[in-house]
C-alpha cells in the first residue's frame, strides 16, 4: 500500500480536480450471503485522495476546493475519469460533479 500512496502523490489534479478512490465492492449480505463480485454494483462512496488547487475565473481569483484528501464523498452513479495507477483504479471527477461529503 506503501508504493500505491507514492504513486497518488506524483498525480496532481489541475484546476478544481478531485482524484477519488471508490469504496470496495460489497460482496456480503447482511444476512451473511455472499455475491459473485459480478453481480454487485460499483458502490457511489469513496474516498478523495487528491485535490486539484481550485478553479480561477474570469477576474483571476482563485476559488480553492472545498475538498481535501481523506474526506468521504458521495458520487455519482456515472461520470468521471477511470485511471489506472499501478494496480489501482482511481477516478477522477471535478469537484462540481461530486454529490456530497460524510461527516
Amino acid at each position: 500500500m506503501f508504493r500505491t500512496r507514492a504513486v497518488f502523490r506524483q498525480l496532481k489534479p489541475l484546476a478544481d480536480r478531485v482524484l477519488v478512490k471508490r469504496a470496495p465492492k460489497e460482496t456480503q449480505l447482511a444476512s451473511g450471503l455472499y455475491l459473485p463480485t459480478d453481480s454487485t454494483k460499483d458502490p457511489n462512496e469513496g474516498e478523495v485522495v487528491a485535490v486539484g488547487p481550485g478553479q480561477v475565473d474570469v477576474t483571476g481569483n482563485l476559488h480553492a476546493t472545498t475538498l481535501a484528501p481523506g474526506d468521504k464523498v458521495l458520487l455519482p452513479e456515472y461520470g468521471g475519469t477511470k485511471i489506472t495507477l499501478g494496480e489501482d483504479e482511481v477516478f477522477m471527477f471535478r469537484e462540481s460533479d461530486i454529490l456530497g461529503k460524510f461527516d
